[in-house]
């Protein structure tokens, strides 16, 4: 892989990084070989790239997949994606903002879809929230992400990194952490380390709810006020306070309980129970 160094291309093409853009560029080579390989890039699969870089990641892709398409949002990179990459013919640029990207429209027929990304710090949780939310058809997300956000994804009911991140991702995934990252992995380094994490799309969300939008939103509000119990927290979902205490006797939940102690489950059968009485 040396024929192909991060701090060559950087310096070959005189790229300027842009601090906004949040770039960091990985600069060691065994966490591009566990990132392709933690994903589990095969023939027959379809890759997304959100922010290749100068596209040593990409590369690695290419080599293994049926086609990779990179987004990247900043322009001064993609001629030298295209030199440096010009030998593959299964490569192709979106020169979009990932955030304002119709997947539908990239994915179109392919069935084997990946996402793989080293995600700018800024816009992870947005991006997860969006590749989620928006029900794609993609079998598995290997992001590297800052190491809070991975413990927050992963995290259980009971501790303080537990939220709505972690419900939203947990709902639609399997975690799994492939390994953490130092800052001297990348250039600029920066201030923060980083995991790797994949998350495997389940083939049906963990829980059975009612209402997927009014799910995520009574999670929503139990962690906007986290220091409030559940019957205060859900004073802004604007139901009937007689209703709400029937819903909190049928799913079996103490409303002075606090948001972060409800397990998925927990927060379905409330969400359900709630929804079912309002629908009477």
């Amino acid at each position: 892989m040396n024929d192909f160094s991060t701090r060559d291309i950087v310096k070959k093409y005189g790229f300027k990084f842009t601090k906004s853009l949040g770039q960091n560029f990985l600069i060691d080579d065994s966490v591009l070989i566990d990132i392709v390989e933690g994903a589990e890039v095969g023939k027959e699969d379809f890759i997304i790239e959100i922010g290749p870089g100068v596209g040593t990641l990409t590369r690695e892709l290419l080599k293994r997949a049926k086609r990779v398409c990179a987004i990247e949002l900043d322009s001064d990179l993609l001629p030298i994606l295209q030199e440096e990459l010009k030998e593959f013919d299964n490569f192709e640029i979106v020169h979009k903002d990932a955030l304002k990207v119709d997947f539908k429209e990239l994915i179109g027929e392919e069935t084997s879809v990946k996402v793989v990304a080293n995600l700018p710090y800024y816009v992870t949780t947005p991006i997860i929230a969006k590749l989620l939310n928006e029900g794609y058809n993609f079998k598995s997300l290997t992001i590297m992400i800052q190491k809070e956000v991975g413990e927050r994804i992963a995290a259980k009911p009971n501790t303080s990194d537990y939220g709505a991140l972690s419900i939203l991702v947990q709902y639609y995934c399997d975690t799994k952490v492939i390994r953490r990252v130092s800052p001297s992995s990348f250039i600029p380094q920066p201030k923060v380390d980083s995991i790797v994490v994949k998350l495997d799309k389940l083939q049906q969300p963990r829980v059975n709810v009612k209402d997927e939008k009014f799910y995520f939103k009574v999670c929503r509000e139990a962690f906007n006020m986290r220091r409030k119990t559940l019957w205060n927290a859900t004073k802004n979902l604007g139901v009937d306070s007689e209703l709400m205490k029937q819903a909190f006797e049928m799913a079996d939940i103490d409303p002075k309980r606090r948001g972060e102690t409800l397990s998925l489950q927990e927060f379905g059968n409330l969400a359900n129970s709630i929804y079912d009485l309002a629908h009477k």
